[in-house]
């Protein structure tokens, strides 16, 4: 442990053994002179004159032992502790002369006193002073005054996110990598439609960060429909080479229509399991897209790399993607790509160790109507599915489980699919186990008006005619997944619809989630809900956890926390 991680230790309690001039009501302590003593089989009583308090009182003993003869006996005086209850003190507690008038600080284990005992205000120097000194003084406190626990609590939560930011900042390992110095402005004045500000400020975020010697890490989060694709076009535009790894072959291959329609002046290739490029094609590219198939080819050095839905990927295989692309000498400029967005908190505590843009405007105004539906509501739901085929447009109904489960209420894929197979044409199923799932995605694409599937349309796929998504047991999800399901929906300007289908009307998560579209919003909910006990399938989903610092309600905090950080970096 370092220093501030030993002062973060915080007594269980402290006991106050200053000589108060009157009765408190709580344990105090007292100079005490014995006046008489009585005692009996069962109880002694030792008549007591308090002198701080100038009050005669009965000391009450259910248990009195040879110690307690050597110190209650006529004409002692003695310092004691107790709480004074209807004019008596049961089991008064003596106490040393050395501790009187001071406060003491009582710890859970031995171990962490004796290494409290050797901790000085020196030791806490890293520490703004009036943080450090709270700290120091809640373990050695002068007075009553340094035992303020609102201040304490504050020291605390202040402490503690600093020292883990301090440490993740210490690991932050830089690496050579050759500068780009390139103009994004042709390639954004070549397209079709305005970029909104955040795309704009993290296509200006990325071209700052290749202009360095160092290897650019930055993370951008965007929402649903946000436009990175956008974003991650503009990077490959401004390097001579650059690769982009997706986690699925609809992702991919959606990527390189994009990048084929908006980088006309780049060679562009696509490799999945299923393409088949020579080696001169792939060392001649200047914009390889592709699956994890591409950790199995022979790549060429490249300037940037980009991985989309980072999280679907495992560390190995984004550091083989690295290894692969590099030479031993430089490595590539490295972005990463989320449409999961985080609390602001989350995004700032992640910026101490990795850079972070976030894209939150929308490139136009979603209209999603989302409505929590139940059994009653069923007659309703189906003329709304029937009325949207007929103008043409595609519905998803997306079941929790594949098949049935004794634990579970609902309805599972293969229970509920016989339903719409037999009440509607054009129905296809899908589902993560099924091998061949984006086949059936892209014919549901082009031809389909209902898809049967699960929570594998999370993420990314484009469906432009989906403008109706039904989840089922709704309230079994989390916030996020949600989000990322009802982002399917109405991604080109349409209307949308989400219908939440749970046996559970009244449930808070869902009212709220139903409230907003803002998935930055649903990101501080989704945290705010775990905080506070909604466990999932029995599951804790929150991440980081701290003992004293609250994501949810400490943003002030961090955000002192990370000017005070920037400020030391500048000394």
């Amino acid at each position: 442990m370092n220093p501030i991680e030993i002062a973060l230790n915080k007594p269980k309690e402290w006991e106050d053994n200053t000589l108060y001039p009157f009765i408190t009501n709580k344990p105090q302590a007292f100079e005490a002179e014995i006046l008489e003593v009585y005692q009996s089989n069962k109880v002694t009583r030792v008549k007591l004159y308090l002198k701080n308090v100038q009050t005669i009182i009965w000391g009450v003993f259910f248990v009195f032992t040879k110690w307690h003869k050597m110190l209650f006996f006529k004409g002692n005086r003695i310092y004691i502790r107790g709480e004074v209850k209807e004019y008596q003190i049961i089991q008064p507690k003596p106490i040393d002369s050395k501790k009187i008038n001071k406060i003491i600080p009582l710890y859970k284990n031995k171990s962490i006193k004796k290494e409290i005992q050797k901790l000085s205000l020196k030791d806490l120097s890293l520490l703004p002073t009036h943080i450090a000194k709270t700290l120091y003084y809640m373990h050695f406190p002068r007075s009553i005054e340094d035992i303020n626990l609102k201040k304490i609590e504050y020291a605390l939560k202040w402490a503690e996110i600093f020292n883990y930011l301090y440490k993740m900042q210490s690991k932050k390992k830089y690496y050579p990598s050759k500068p780009i110095i390139a103009n994004p402005t042709p390639f954004i004045n070549s397209l079709p439609f305005k970029l909104t500000n955040d795309q704009l400020k993290a296509i200006k975020d990325i071209q700052n960060d290749i202009s360095k010697n160092i290897q650019a890490r930055r993370v951008i989060i965007g929402d649903v429909g946000s436009g990175k694709t956008i974003v991650m076009l503009a990077a490959a535009f401004m390097a001579n080479k650059s690769i982009i790894m997706a986690p699925t072959s609809i992702l991919a291959n959606q990527i390189y229509q994009e990048a084929k329609k908006f980088l006309k002046n780049k060679k562009i290739l696509l490799i999945t399991q299923k393409t088949s490029p020579s080696k001169k094609e792939i060392q001649e590219a200047n914009l390889l897209i592709g699956t994890h198939a591409l950790l199995y080819k022979e790549l060429p050095n490249v300037d940037i790399i980009m991985v989309d839905e980072q999280h679907r990927f495992g560390t190995n295989q984004r550091n083989k993607l690295e290894k692969i692309v590099s030479n031993k000498k430089v490595l590539p400029h490295y972005f990463q790509f989320s449409a999961t967005p985080i609390p602001r908190t989350q995004a700032l505590i992640m910026s101490s160790f990795v850079n972070v843009t976030l894209i939150k405007e929308l490139p136009f105004k979603k209209e999603i109507e989302t409505k929590i539906i139940s059994k009653e509501d069923f007659k309703k739901l189906i003329f709304h599915i029937q009325s949207q085929i007929s103008k043409g447009y595609q519905v998803a109904i997306v079941y929790p489980l594949v098949e049935d489960s004794d634990k579970f209420k609902y309805q599972s894929l293969e229970s509920g699919k016989e339903f719409w197979l037999k009440h509607f044409k054009n129905v296809y199923i899908t589902h993560g186990k099924d091998k061949n799932k984006e086949e059936v995605l892209m014919e549901f694409k082009d031809k389909g008006d209902i898809l049967v599937t699960t929570t594998i349309i999370e993420v990314g796929i484009s469906l432009p005619r989906l403008n109706t998504i039904v989840i089922v047991g709704a309230e079994r999800l989390g916030l996020a997944t949600l989000h990322q399901l009802r982002g399917r929906v109405g991604r080109y300007g349409d209307k949308g619809y989400c219908f939440l289908y749970t046996n559970d009307k009244n449930n808070p998560r869902l009212k709220a989630f139903a409230s907003t579209l803002d998935g930055f919003k649903i990101a501080e909910l989704d945290l705010k809900f775990r905080k506070s006990g909604d466990l999932l399938d029995g599951k804790v989903q929150s991440g980081e956890s701290f003992k004293y610092f609250d994501e949810t309600k400490d943003i002030k905090i961090l955000e002192e926390v990370k000017e005070y950080l920037n400020l030391l970096a500048d000394k």
